[in-house]
């Protein structure tokens, strides 16, 4: 299958993005500034899920293949793709063989082998692990070396899409020496590893403070000699969106900031400095509403917001669901706060086109008059305040998210829609670096969603939304036994969308799959439980003097980062 049909849109804003043909020698160009609004916690993305860790180990360990910016799967550590065709997917797919580039070297000048791979894949299936990615390896028997260059993944049943395991960002290949001591539950006190991982790729970690700044150096044994051209990468983490954009557009202080989502007219005004330009891509990226399905009394104690609190006092009637998601006008969301860099959708999975469902497009149209005729209908009358309750129970709700003015922005439109409809709200906002953190004895975390109601923005780094939708089974829910690391922050729960999952597993061609995909898609939307609002481009701000920074829709925004080179 062909990924380039998968690319949806690609903006730029502010001027054309440089390119020049030649590649300048190792180091030579210096040092290139990395700007993250949401620090990094991490360097290890087995211990977190959070795109900004994801990101910033990208350019230290590596996956045998990732998706460049048309959405094509390429070879990264692997001598090329495993498929039907060249022996490397079984007949029957109950298994796929990876064979490494040969001379591959750790940046501690060590040899890669396939003993490393079957290592990483024991690594995150350890138990009392908590990791993070475990999703990735559903349905994975075993990973053996079969030599030093080759190591064979084996399914419990047949993979019709057996490009999860060491595909992406998300589960890169971490060297066995290293974390050898670091398995179950002793893997987060590997704090020399998990924070300067040694790698494969491009530059290695020189000096790594939690929620601050990472400073890299050039790997000596990268594989390309004459690459990376910069000699040192400087990531520096804090702030928020609109300061790290005007610290790339307007000041000229960095050459890269990632995730500057911030109001389209303060954009506008950036950009009339010149010195920099927006890059964004449309791909699967939507920010949502989660409603908890449980409990979230703080008098609850250690069952706070999972399966042992019972089910939510008003969050479990469909009718309030459902008229909380009637209530709100996406393309007003999308005007005020995205502009051209967002889009109103219903589906949780809004691309590849071919997966994309229409089933679900009943709430594109604010229609607060049903809304309330719901809430009427379920018996939650308003009261002398105008708040609707019903058995003693009112319709009051904490509405929590990160820190960032677009989403502040969300917020107060969200409650003032909701207000009309009988429903109060409060409003929380939590530093980005701390809810979207990993440390498990936080209160404050996505993934503990202390809250009735919660917003982010997450989607799935393949064109191939298999493993993204796995993450909403029963047994991915977070919870104190696996370190609140589950994937299935919504709490979503349904046994009939976890068979349909498991059938996804074995479905083959694209008609078949896309098909199933919408089923489940509309299964989560329908529940109620989750309410998608926009489609969000990633924009990333780029200096003008920085050539080849490829926006990517597919895989992370550093995905090419050795061929970066500075321009005039």
């Amino acid at each position: 299958m062909d990924g380039k049909m998968f690319l949806l849109a690609a903006t730029v804003a502010g001027f054309s993005l440089a390119t020049t043909p030649s590649q300048a020698a190792r180091g030579s160009d210096g040092e290139v500034k990395i700007l993250f609004w949401q620090a990094v916690s991490s360097m290890n993305p087995y211990l977190s899920g959070g795109s900004k860790e994801v990101y910033a180990a990208s350019i230290v360990i590596e996956p045998l293949a990732g998706f460049d910016e048309k959405g094509t799967m390429f070879p990264r550590l692997a001598a090329d793709i495993p498929t039907k065709a060249n022996g490397g997917v079984s007949a029957d797919n109950l298994s796929i063989t990876w064979k490494l580039k040969d001379g591959l070297k750790w940046s501690d000048g060590s040899d890669v082998t396939a003993e490393d791979i079957a290592f990483t894949w024991q690594y995150c299936t350890a138990p009392g692990g908590g990791c993070a990615q475990k999703a990735k390896f559903d349905g994975v028997s075993k990973v053996e070396a079969i030599d030093r260059l080759t190591a064979k993944i084996t399914f419990e049943k047949p993979a019709s899409y057996p490009y999860g395991p060491f595909v992406g960002a998300l589960s890169p290949i971490i060297q066995k020496a290293q974390f050898k001591d670091c398995l179950g539950d002793k893997a987060p006190q590997c704090t020399a590893a998990n924070f300067g991982p040694i790698g494969t790729g491009p530059y290695v970690v020189k000096d790594f403070k939690a929620n601050d700044v990472i400073t890299f150096a050039a790997n000596p044994n990268y594989r390309d000699p004459q690459k990376p051209a910069f000699a040192s990468v400087t990531l520096k983490g804090g702030g928020d969106a609109a300061s790290a954009a005007r610290a790339v557009l307007e000041t000229g202080e960095y050459d890269f900031a990632w995730n500057t989502v911030i109001e389209p007219e303060v954009m506008e005004a950036m950009l009339k400095a010149g010195k920099g330009q927006i890059a964004s891509a449309f791909s699967t990226t939507v920010e949502r509403i989660h409603l908890n399905p449980f409990a979230v009394d703080s008098a609850l104690g250690a069952k706070r917001s999972t399966k042992e609190a019972g089910p939510h006092p008003a969050l479990s009637d469909p009718a309030v669901r459902r008229a909380l998601s009637l209530a709100i006008d996406r393309d007003i969301l999308v005007e005020a706060g995205y502009g051209a860099g967002g889009k109103a959708t219903c589906n949780v999975i809004p691309s590849p086109e071919a997966f994309a469902s229409t089933g679900v497009d009943w709430c594109l149209k604010q229609d607060l008059a049903a809304a309330n005729k719901l809430l009427d209908d379920a018996g939650w009358k308003k009261g002398s305040d105008g708040i609707r309750a019903k058995n003693g129970v009112k319709l009051s709700f904490l509405y929590q998210t990160s820190t960032n003015s677009v989403r502040q922005g969300t917020q107060q439109l969200v409650k003032e829609w909701w207000k009309e409809i009988g429903v109060e709200t409060e409003l929380r906002n939590i530093p980005a670096s701390v809810y979207f953190g990993s440390d498990p004895a936080s209160p404050d975390t996505y993934k503990k969603f202390y809250a009735d109601v919660e917003m982010f923005a997450s989607g799935f780094e393949t064109t191939d939304p298999a493993k993204f939708l796995a993450d909403f089974r029963c047994d991915k829910i977070p919870s104190p036994a696996d370190g609140w690391q589950g994937g299935n922050v919504a709490r979503f729960c349904d046994p009939a969308y976890d068979a349909l999952v498991a059938e996804l597993g074995s479905a083959e061609g694209q008609e078949k799959r896309g098909a199933i995909i919408r089923r489940l898609n509309d299964m989560l939307v329908n529940s109620g439980y989750i309410l998608p609002l926009v489609v969000r481009g990633e924009p990333s701000a780029i200096a003008k003097t920085l050539v080849d920074a490829k926006i990517n829709p597919w895989d992370t925004q550093l995905w090419n980062i050795e061929s970066w080179k500075r321009g005039k």
